[in-house]
């Protein structure tokens, strides 16, 4: 089993090279059962894959089915199904920058974009802007040298902790728990909680169905970002400051 990018790739033996790609999405997950276990059942189980050692269930819940799984023959079929990102673990800061200035993007776009990085999501890009101070609304051709290698460093770190200590938690059992939500995360999924540099409420922007949260006071010098779908309601009303969204907070307790 190997990966590319956020696709799990299983390599089956043959006559020749055949693989199964798949892609989890938001809500696919996979569960394992032992050999003379029963393997989960019910409505968001959509496969079985069984094997000598056990097997191994995937599901997906919710309504929206975007979890994806294609069977694959050959290796340059296999070649197709890449993004093409670089793997942000092992690019130096030449390679990082190429990446990262190919084209205008906002920070947050380029990060989570798999054709620029492999395996960044929403959750961790997060994290990595919180740790570089970064606005994830700040354009790529805007960085200067610093910003750049705050960057490359940040995203190296905070990549190499966060496997680190899902190893460390998983050990050798099958890791069951798996969330993009973690109670060791800085900023990510933690709305109104303090930043744990600062301590000032951390915010967040909602699109559709991901959510980018950042720290005003340590990422974009106090200035709390348009959140597109609450901004536009509240027009000339919307809190531009922490101070003023502090205000509007305590009108509203």
């Amino acid at each position: 089993m190997r990966r590319l990018g956020k696709r799990i790739v299983f390599s089956l033996s043959g006559a020749e090279p055949l693989f199964l790609v798949l892609h989890l999405m938001i809500a696919g997950r996979l569960q394992w059962a032992l050999p003379g276990s029963k393997p989960k059942s019910g409505r968001h189980v959509l496969a079985h894959f069984e094997f000598d050692r056990g097997t191994l269930t995937l599901t997906e819940a919710g309504t929206k089915k975007r979890a994806a799984l294609h069977v694959v023959v050959g290796d340059a079929a296999l070649a197709a199904h890449d993004p093409g990102g670089i793997d942000p673990l092992t690019a130096d800061l030449a390679t990082f920058r190429a990446a990262l200035t190919r084209s205008n993007h906002t920070l947050k776009r380029a990060l989570t974009d798999p054709h620029t990085f492999s395996g960044i999501g929403n959750a961790y890009s997060d994290e990595i802007l919180w740790r570089a101070r970064l606005s994830p609304y700040l354009w790529t051709s805007r960085l200067d040298s610093k910003q750049l290698a705050r960057l490359h460093a940040a995203t190296r770190a905070t990549l190499s902790e966060c496997c680190a200590r899902l190893r460390e938690q998983a050990g050798d059992r099958w890791p069951d728990k798996v969330t993009a939500f973690r109670p060791d995360m800085t900023v990510h999924g933690r709305y109104g909680k303090p930043c744990p540099e600062c301590a000032s409420p951390v915010q967040r922007i909602v699109r559709a169905e991901h959510e980018t949260n950042y720290c005003a006071r340590c990422q974009t010098g106090g200035k709390v970002l348009a959140d597109r779908a609450l901004s536009p309601l509240l027009k000339d009303d919307w809190p531009r400051t922490l101070e003023e969204w502090e205000a509007m907070k305590g009108l509203s307790q």
